[in-house]
């Protein structure tokens, strides 16, 4: 027994008794116990003499040379030799091979503790051991390196767990994968019955639509011929109306005239019976004084034959017989002269001018320029004449209009109250008032009596491009950017109607003659006519290629003439609502048209500077008036066919004659 502490499986344990006094020094208490007695494990100790042991040591002491030669032959020859119950061998090193230091137990024990989490083991540990080492109680052999199979069941330790931690997440993943894939199959699933069902309802809707089909192409032909009756209805109700209209206007001019005759008539029966009253009168009386010289006469005779001798007597008779006719005859020969006197009274008053004479055409083949006028700064886009004396009005794109006597050109009066330019000017019927159209969006309405603008029409969206009196003079029709014609009512100066059916801007409006319709031009490339009572299109005619600039009907009301921003130049029957005549002036833009009185002549305005006259039965290019330096914006012919008006771009208006 030696007198030493207690050794625990390779350790040393601390007595009970340990106590710490105060001060730096410590005491510590140590207890006698038997190896032997302690051990915890099933190995069989044996008890071993010392003396025994120094004796061994002792006898070996002269053998150490021959030992350690065998094991260096044994290491040479590769055989592995046993020391301290271990088999070991030299480990070969090759070339480039790095050796790895065996881990000593006192550093493998701690990276247990630490590897464990053991932290209160692991000071506990390192305090005994530090003691221990301390003291000189540890044994060289004890502090050996950890055999390699220990190294080796740690890696595979700490693989498998590494492994364990691994299969964890793999098999969370493979649950994640699981539950996402039994969604993927249910939504898959459900699109599959979805798409069934989309499929079905598609077969359906495409034997509806087949059955449909079928169906329309039953009434097809019947819906193409109630489309066809409809356009000749509607063709015919167009016709019926403007043969209405016509009809209306001879009734009233047929009226008008049989009240004028009645009232010529009434007239000339009093004359008639005034004459022929004094006439009776005078003839009874030129009875009364031939039969009173008659009744004279004979007893003058009887007086006398009674005092001649009966030869005398029958001389006398014989003479007075002669005379007596003769005097008798005398009053009634002044009756003739009476008849010149009452053919003349009858022909005073059936006396007339002829108003069916038709006007004669227009000699543009002579018309030369005669005069040229600058009036405004910028340039002139439209004009119009009075109705009533010869004056013009000029509208500009300097924002003024004027107005002009002709042919003198004199200046009369100007307007400057538009916002932008003014692009069309129109006289009232009675001459009294003027309207004015602009790009400010406004149609403004001036008094010449006043001299100034009386009225301002704003409900237009976009630029205003013309404006036109009704031949009443109650209403006013304006042409806009906006795709829209509006009707205005001059009473109340407000917008009675407005009409809609155009896709493009409406650049012209003109009314038709003597009646309540009126056209329109439109950009859309159509010309349309409409129906202020109804507001209503009452027909479209389509032929244009191009934006129609203006149009303008003739002096009867049946023929419309328009132009395109291509040169072509149409004329249209309104009765048949068919193309009549097409005349191509382009290829510059044609920017005015204009009827002559006649109605057989056409002036058209072109963008190349001319002036282009033909006419309008078979389009035979009659003349082509140059003088303008730019282009021509308007033209115009005199009412009384005397001259023409044009004006241009050049900031000028010029006379033809």
């Amino acid at each position: 027994h030696a007198c030493t502490p207690r050794r625990h499986r390779g350790g040393f344990a601390r007595a009970s008794g340990m106590s710490a006094v105060a001060g730096d020094e410590s005491v510590e208490e140590y207890e006698e116990v038997d190896a032997l007695d302690d051990s915890d494990d099933d190995f069989a100790y044996e008890e071993v003499d010392i003396e025994d042991l120094e004796d061994d040591e002792q006898f070996g002491a002269g053998d150490d040379e021959d030992l350690e030669t065998a094991l260096r032959s044994l290491q040479g020859l590769g055989v592995p030799f046993n020391v301290g119950g271990s088999t070991t061998m030299k480990p070969t090193m090759h070339a480039g091979e790095v050796s790895k230091r065996p881990e000593v137990m006192d550093d493998f024990v701690r990276n247990f503790f630490v590897r464990m989490g053991l932290q209160g083991t692991l000071e506990k540990f390192e305090t005994e051991w530090y003691e221990m080492e301390a003291c000189g109680t540890l044994n060289k052999e004890d502090m050996g390196v950890v055999p390699d199979v220990y190294n080796y069941n740690q890696e595979l330790n700490d693989q498998c767990f590494a492994l364990r931690l691994e299969i964890d997440a793999q098999k969370s993943v493979v649950q994640k994968a699981s539950s996402t894939w039994d969604k993927f199959r249910k939504e898959r699933d459900v699109h599959r019955m979805h798409h069934k069902r989309i499929g079905q309802e598609k077969n359906k809707l495409l034997g509806d639509i087949k059955t449909l089909r079928k169906h329309y192409a039953q009434y097809e032909p019947t819906i193409k011929e109630l489309k066809r009756k409809y356009e000749l209805a509607m063709k015919e109700k167009m016709l019926v109306r403007i043969e209405r209209d016509r009809l209306l206007q001879r009734l009233e001019a047929v009226e008008l005239e049989s009240a004028r005759k009645a009232k010529e008539d009434a007239k000339k029966e009093k004359a008639r019976k005034a004459v022929a009253e004094k006439l009776a009168v005078a003839e009874s009386k030129r009875e009364e004084a031939a039969q009173a010289a008659l009744d004279a006469a004979r007893a003058a005779a009887a007086e006398q034959s009674e005092r001649v001798s009966r030869a005398s007597a029958a001389a006398s008779d014989d003479v007075s017989r002669e005379r007596a006719p003769s005097a008798a005859h005398q009053p009634l020969s002044r009756q003739p002269p009476s008849f010149p006197l009452k053919s003349d009274a009858c022909g005073r008053h059936n006396t007339r001018v002829d108003d069916d004479v038709p006007p004669e055409p227009v000699p543009v083949e002579n018309f030369k320029l005669s005069k040229t006028f600058k009036g405004h700064l910028m340039s002139v886009s439209n004009i119009a004449l009075h109705p009533k004396k010869a004056i013009l009005a000029t509208a500009s794109d300097d924002a003024t209009w004027k107005m002009w006597d002709l042919p003198g050109g004199n200046l009369i009066m100007s307007g400057d109250g538009h916002k932008d330019w003014v692009a069309g000017v129109a006289f009232h019927p009675a001459g009294t008032h003027l309207a004015s159209a602009s790009g400010d969006c406004t149609v403004k309405i001036w008094d010449f009596a006043q001299k100034r603008c009386t009225v301002t029409l704003t409900e237009h969206t976009a630029a205003v491009w013309n404006a036109a009196f009704h031949s009443t003079g109650d209403y006013l029709a304006s042409c806009s950017l906006d795709h829209s014609v509006r009707l205005w009512d001059l009473h109340t100066s407000r917008c009675r109607l407005a009409f809609r059916g155009h896709v493009d801007s409406v650049n012209e409006v003109v009314w038709q003659p003597h009646t309540n319709n009126f056209a329109t031009g439109s950009s859309d490339k159509t010309v349309s006519l409409w129906d202020m009572r109804t507001g209503l299109c009452a027909q479209t005619l389509y032929g244009h290629l191009n934006s129609v600039n203006h149009l303008c009907f003739n002096s009867q009301g049946d023929v419309i003439v328009s132009a395109d921003a291509d040169g072509v130049v149409k004329l249209w029957d309104v009765r048949m609502v068919a193309e009549a005549l097409s005349v191509d002036c382009g290829p510059h833009p044609a920017n005015k048209v204009s009827f002559d009185k006649a109605g057989e002549t056409v002036a058209v305005a072109s963008d190349d500077g001319t002036v282009k006259c033909f006419a309008s039965h078979d389009g035979e290019l009659l003349a082509e008036l140059r003088g303008h330096e730019d282009a021509v914006q308007g033209v115009l012919f005199d009412p009384n066919g005397e001259f023409l008006v044009s004006c241009s771009s050049d900031h000028t208006f010029r006379l033809w004659r």
